[in-house]
């Protein structure tokens, strides 16, 4: 059975009544939250599986002028949750209103009245509630006291210390997208609707693929080695630059510029998927044009060799 998306808290159809649900973000779905999914199911396997998140993430309401920082859009998250084998996603919508709600309000109008769950389970951080008035120690006695269940579950560390979102954000942004992937579970991807460019890379011999990074964390500037995934499910290595393009000195946003290898087909308006798998250089700026050509063939060779590699298991 696929998972369903349920939006509006107030009006949960009942057969997605009685679950037992993990509470969070959900940032990226990381091998942390997986671990936390399948400690809530280990907790009670005798009923469906549920995650409790919000959209969008508090912080882009309470610190709109931060650049974007996510891992994971809603489609992105509620596929990773449902490859985990969640049925049921309660994507509450995190507006001013919400916001104010108590904690006590939200143990008791939200997850036992509306979404009338039998057991609840959450990392030894999660917060919530008004001024995050609510924490783990208020959860397990309220929800106690209401008849549910409650699972507090250890976070999954590593030498480096518990996996999270943060960490994962950190290493992207410092060129790591394939430690990223470990802990992840997953390489990393930009997911977004290829736009029209100005046709340079087109003129250089490398027809690129022009997506803006829109909501997601911008990873550090440069060139990678990716697989696309185009629609259909078909996946195609290629060569990708994020950042400003320096030497052509456009000024614009940074954006995903992406060259598919061996492939001649018309890309606009389609959406697709950008995994990170090595960075291969930093953005860097060029002399002129053909100093810039020239970097791009071996950029492009490199990936290739990269992707092969690692194919290969190498």
């Amino acid at each position: 059975m696929k998972a369903q998306l349920h939006t509006n808290w107030r009006d949960i159809p009942p057969e997605a009544h009685g679950c037992a649900a993990a509470l969070g973000n959900f940032d990226g779905v990381h091998l942390g939250h997986a671990h936390l999914v399948h400690s809530t199911h280990a907790a009670r396997p005798d009923l469906p599986l549920a995650v409790v998140t919000f959209e969008p993430h508090p912080r882009e309401l309470f610190r709109p002028q931060d650049p974007p920082f996510r891992l994971s859009l809603p489609d992105e998250r509620f596929a990773a949750l449902q490859a985990l084998g969640v049925k049921h996603v309660f994507q509450i919508g995190f507006d001013e209103e919400f916001s104010r709600m108590t904690a006590e309000r939200f143990v008791e109008d939200v997850l036992h009245d509306a979404l009338c769950l039998r057991h609840v389970a959450c990392g030894p951080d999660f917060a919530f509630g008004y001024r995050r008035g609510g924490d783990v120690t208020f959860l397990a006695e309220r929800t106690g006291e209401l008849g549910m269940g409650f699972t507090s579950v250890p976070a999954l560390a590593d030498a480096a210390g518990p996996y999270s979102s943060t960490r994962i954000r950190r290493l992207l942004q410092e060129g790591y997208p394939e430690r990223a992937t470990e802990e992840l579970g997953r390489p990393w991807f930009i997911r977004g609707q290829v736009q029209h460019g100005d046709k340079r890379g087109r003129l250089l011999g490398f027809p690129t693929a022009n997506i803006p990074l829109g909501r997601h964390l911008e990873p550090a500037r440069g060139v990678y080695a990716v697989t696309v995934r185009l629609p259909g499910g078909y996946t195609r290595p290629g060569v990708a630059n994020i950042g400003r393009r320096p030497t052509i000195n456009d000024g614009q946003e940074s954006r995903v510029e992406v060259n598919l290898f061996d492939f001649d087909g018309d890309l606009y308006g389609q959406t697709l998927s950008v995994a990170l798998h090595k960075m291969l250089r930093p953005e860097q700026r060029f002399a002129g044009l053909d100093e810039l050509k020239a970097q791009i063939a071996q950029d492009a060779q490199q990936a290739r060799m990269v992707l092969n590699a690692e194919l290969a298991g190498i």
